[in-house]
C-alpha cells in the first residue's frame, strides 16, 4: 500500500514557517513587555496569551471572522492575490496564532530574569543596544528562548482546531497530520490513523531529545 506523505511534508512546512514567525514576533513582544509597568504588562499579557486559553476552534472562528473571503480584510487581501482560507499558508497563520503565547511567555520570563547589570556594563563600554541585545542578552536567555521555540514548533505541528476551521481538509493541498488522523478515524481507518499518530509522536520525541541534548551540552560548557 502506497503512503501519501503530503500530510507530513505539509505539517513540517507549516510548523517550521510558523515557528520562525513566532520566534521573532514572540521575542519582540516579550522584550518590549518586560520593560512595561506592571499594570500595562498585565493587560498586554491578557491580550497576547488569549489564544493559549481559548479553545482552538474559537481561535479558528475568530480568524475566519477576520480573514474570511466575505469579510472586508479578506476581500482586500483577495484582490491582492492573498487568500488564507483553504490554503496551506492559512495553516501557517492559524498555527502561528495558537503557538505564539508559548513563545511569548517563555521568552518574557527569560528576559525578566536577565541581570540588567550586564547590559549597563556593556553601555558603559560604548556598545550599541543592538549589539548588547544579540550578543549579551540573547545568549544569556538562550535556554528560555530555546524552550519557547521548541514548544511553539511542537504546538504548531500538532495544531488541529484552528487549522481545520481555517483551511479544512483537502488531500494534497491542505491536509496535515492532525486533520488526516481525524479524517481516517472518521472513516474507520484505524490502522491509517494510528500510523500518523506514531509519525507525529516520533517527530515530537526526536525534537524533545535534541533539545535535552543541547541543554546538557550548554550546562557542561558553563561548568567548564
Amino acid at each position: 500500500m502506497s503512503i501519501d506523505w503530503f500530510p507530513l511534508l505539509n505539517s513540517l512546512r507549516i510548523a517550521a514557517i510558523s515557528c520562525v514567525l513566532v520566534f521573532f514576533t514572540g521575542i519582540f513582544f516579550a522584550y518590549w513587555a518586560a520593560k512595561l509597568p506592571r499594570l500595562v504588562k498585565g493587560v498586554l499579557d491578557v491580550i497576547l496569551t488569549l489564544p493559549m486559553v481559548l479553545p482552538p476552534t474559537v481561535c479558528g472562528y475568530f480568524l475566519l471572522l477576520i480573514f474570511g473571503m466575505k469579510r472586508p480584510l479578506g476581500i482586500f487581501l483577495l484582490r491582492l492575490g492573498v487568500k488564507f482560507v483553504m490554503t496551506w499558508y492559512g495553516g501557517v497563520l492559524a498555527a502561528a496564532v495558537v503557538a505564539f503565547p508559548l513563545m511569548y511567555r517563555t521568552a518574557r520570563g527569560a528576559f525578566e530574569s536577565f541581570d540588567e547589570t550586564l547590559a549597563y556594563s556593556g553601555q558603559t563600554l560604548g556598545l550599541s543596544n543592538t549589539y548588547i541585545f544579540w550578543r549579551i542578552r540573547m545568549p544569556a536567555c538562550r535556554q528560555g528562548i530555546l524552550a519557547g521555540s521548541v514548544l511553539a514548533f511542537a504546538r504548531a505541528l500538532g495544531e488541529y482546531g484552528a487549522t481545520s476551521m481555517l483551511i479544512g481538509y483537502t488531500p494534497g493541498r491542505t491536509a496535515t497530520i492532525s486533520t488526516t488522523v481525524y479524517q481516517l478515524w472518521r472513516t474507520n481507518d484505524e490502522r491509517g490513523a494510528m500510523f500518523w499518530v506514531l509519525v507525529n509522536l516520533a517527530i515530537s520525541t526526536v525534537v524533545l531529545l535534541a533539545v535535552n541534548m543541547l541543554e546538557s551540552r550548554q550546562k557542561k560548557a558553563v561548568k567548564r
